[in-house]
């Protein structure tokens, strides 16, 4: 692969990365010392330009850091999840301290999400098993959404502000509506078993080779992201290494693809913002894969049943890519939302940031 670009982050592990969605020229890093295990947090602010990755600024938090989101109100603020629970606006215009700080979680905060459509708004989720929907201008939760189980991955639907999902340690996506009344299950109107078989239509469903697709052991899921050409296509991936695309319509038909070939747990999923049917996967193998789900692909009809009623089929998916210059856990990977539909940046707990062309990996 000729086009990469690297930045080190020496002394600090990253833990997620995330392209400014302004700017193409400008990306976020949250990290840690130690691994997150124990000590102090850092965030890189870094800018492209002709002489490669440059450092624009940095600031310093007390715990580790383990997720970021750019503000989708100010081009120059972004919020970082931390290990002591806390929740830290910084803007690029202010030295050394955040801007705000929402601390409610009593557990460490795993991941934030602002929201895409009104913007006025952002959520968290913690280890504590809830999830917590904000303002940036109020220091204390508008909500809290009960989960149970460590909760290590929630997000906002890209074209409906309403609707947040969530996944965590018990094996499930949950969907909440906040339009529904806090009093109808705390707005939650969706729980799918990720990793069991389909219980609704024919009552079963097949996988690509014919044979019946039965589920597998439950896990932990560890990340989930929406696709953002189909707004009720949701991707899932964790601890057994296989990656998930679910449609939030039919919560009991199980998987719509399946996409194998990591060896350890995915760490991160990240839909392409160019094409409905591309996604990106961070592993602790030491890999990033491309992925296409196989909803573009034509499909093999499968036989019909003796009971008349055909099955659904669960698609494979199909590795594109591989990107394996990583030398220890990747943690982080995210889509450039500009440009011709190539460039992802990955992050890992090598101490590095690579950025490089996805379309010049999948040209072989």
């Amino acid at each position: 692969m000729a086009s990469m670009l690297e930045f080190r982050t020496p002394g600090y592990n990253p833990y997620a990365v995330k392209y400014s969605p302004y700017y193409d020229s400008r990306l976020a890093v949250a990290t840690a010392a130690n691994y997150g295990i124990v000590g102090n947090g850092r965030l890189f602010c870094l800018g492209l330009s002709a002489a490669g990755v440059q450092c624009e600024k940095t600031f310093e938090t007390n715990d580790a850091q383990y997720d970021l989101s750019w503000s989708e109100l100010n081009e120059n603020q972004l919020i970082v999840a931390c290990g002591d629970g806390s929740i830290k606006l910084f803007d690029l215009g202010v030295e050394n301290f955040p801007v705000m700080n929402f601390h409610e979680h009593k557990r460490e905060t795993f991941s934030v999400c602002w929201n895409p459509v009104t913007k006025d708004s952002f959520i968290s989720s913690s280890w504590d098993g809830t999830v917590k929907v904000w303002s940036p201008t109020r220091n204390a939760s508008l909500k809290t959404l009960p989960i149970g189980c460590c909760t290590y991955s929630t997000s906002y639907c890209p074209s409906n502000p309403a609707l947040v999902s969530a996944v965590s340690a018990d094996s499930s996506l949950r969907i909440f509506d906040l339009r529904t009344p806090v009093s109808a299950k705390y707005h939650l109107t969706n729980v799918i078993p990720v990793h069991a078989p389909a219980t609704g239509g024919s009552g079963y469903s097949r996988l690509a080779d014919g044979s019946i697709y039965s589920g597998t052991v439950p896990n932990e899921v560890l990340t989930h992201d929406w696709n953002k050409y189909n707004d009720t296509v949701i991707a899932t991936a964790g601890v057994d290494r296989v990656i998930r695309t679910f449609d939030i319509r039919n919560p009991a038909g199980g998987p719509l693809a399946l996409m194998t070939g990591h060896e350890y747990a995915v760490r991160r999923v990240a839909w392409s913002p160019h094409a409905s049917d591309i996604l990106a996967s961070a592993s602790y193998d030491m890999s990033v894969r491309v992925w296409t789900d196989g909803s573009t692909m034509p499909q093999h009809v499968q036989p019909p049943v003796p009971s008349g009623r055909q099955p659904d089929t669960v698609r494979a998916g199909t590795q594109l890519g591989l990107m394996n210059r990583h030398t220890e856990f990747v943690t982080g990977v995210d889509w450039c939302l500009f440009g011709a539909g190539g460039w992802c940046a990955s992050a890992g707990w090598d101490e590095r940031v690579l950025l490089w062309d996805a379309a010049s990996l999948l040209r072989g």
